[in-house]
């Protein structure tokens, strides 16, 4: 039988802040450049569906679980469920600032409408793989202030906050996934999950890319310089991708499990600016 590597004194909770109402967003919030604000943008527009698909895959398979498991991926939804609604309103803020994000969205409509008819494990599978896209980028967003030097302060809070609770529940869609797989052989298991980050992988970035260069070209920047502007982010300075190239790679070896890398730490610098919006035990987010 499969065990977790949670650690068994992990409290998963969800936290109820709501950022940004009211406030003008300026078009290139983050420190005034247009390509990290793009990267930015470009990622939020894929949450309010994908992380309705993250809970719905979880859900799937809650059903069974043991209870702490049980405990965590009520926790899971909840946080996600406070993530699609302020996603949501970031990116109305976005297309106040100037955008125009439906070609964004229909990509991510799309993409989902291919999972419908696929076996619930796999998209378990997807679900997992994403999770640890979040978790890894999460640490990066919380281990390096000086990125977020210059950019809006209300959002750089958003981000924070997201990637707190990134961290926090960034074993339940594993957990889950040993569970629901705990039948089959490690190499079976490996070999399905090996196959769908490299799947995922390639889809996430080719449509992140994309989607950036879309936004770009609406501020005119477009063609060669808009690549190689966005690879220069990606991968020289300050290397968005670059930096997660370790944490994503370990993803394949041998024993991995998420809190194989115990990084509560990062949650403790963010965390006190949220103890009142702390969800009791049994409450549903409005």
């Amino acid at each position: 039988m499969t065990r977790d590597k949670t650690p068994t004194d992990l409290t998963i909770t969800p936290r109820d802040r709501r950022f940004g109402r009211g406030m003008t967003q300026q078009r290139w919030w983050m420190r005034g450049d247009p390509i990290a604000t793009a990267f930015y943008n470009a990622l939020s527009v894929t949450f309010p569906r994908g992380e309705a698909f993250f809970v719905e895959s979880v859900r799937a398979f809650r059903d069974g679980v043991p209870p702490k498991l049980e405990r965590e991926i009520n926790a899971f939804i909840k946080q996600e469920v406070m993530h699609s609604r302020e996603h949501v309103s970031f990116n109305k803020r976005v297309v106040d600032a100037g955008y125009d994000i439906a070609h964004l969205e229909d990509v991510v409509a799309q993409s989902l409408e291919l999972t419908k008819d696929r076996p619930q494990i796999l998209n378990l599978a997807v679900t997992m793989a994403l999770e640890h896209y979040t978790a890894i980028m999460a640490q990066k967003m919380l281990k390096e202030p000086r990125y977020w030097e210059g950019a809006d302060p209300e959002l750089v809070a958003m981000w924070k906050w997201h990637a707190i609770e990134e961290i926090e529940h960034k074993g339940v869609a594993y957990d889950t996934w040993l569970h629901a797989t705990r039948d089959w052989s490690r190499w079976k298991r490996w070999k399905v999950k090996t196959i769908m980050m490299l799947l995922v992988s390639k889809e996430f970035w080719k449509k992140r890319f994309q989607g950036m260069l879309y936004l770009l070209k609406q501020d005119g920047i477009e063609g060669p310089r808009a690549a190689m502007r966005i690879l220069w982010l990606w991968f020289g300075s300050p290397g968005v991708v670059r930096k997660l190239i370790p944490s994503w790679s370990a993803f394949f070896l041998p024993g991995f499990h998420p809190w194989n890398h115990d990084d509560r730490s990062l949650i403790a610098l963010a965390d006190s600016d949220y103890p009142d919006a702390v969800i009791p035990k049994g409450a549903a987010p409005a």
